[in-house]
């Protein structure tokens, strides 16, 4: 697990945080893959998890179409603009 995505995880409450570890765990498995497709909302929360840990390695977020840096860097261009610190 990314360190992002780790952080992410023990940032939430204890239940929520143990039901994202089992949903991670077993939509990385095949076989509770298959389990997860008779929860259809449980395999989409699992996905959107472990998509999230995508989007801490840079090289691979930005093929997705992210890019911190330029979205920090229109940010400030933004705050600058407004007259915001």
């Amino acid at each position: 697990m990314s360190v992002g995505l780790e952080s992410f995880v023990r940032a939430a409450p204890q239940p929520q945080r143990a039901g994202m570890r089992v949903l991670m765990a077993l939509a990385r498995r095949p076989r509770g893959a298959a389990l997860l497709a008779y929860a259809p909302l449980a395999q989409q929360a699992a996905h959107a998890i472990l998509a999230l840990g995508r989007y801490d390695e840079p090289a691979l977020a930005r093929s997705l179409g992210w890019n911190a840096a330029e979205v920090a860097a229109r940010g400030r261009e933004l705050r600058r603009a407004e007259g915001r610190p």
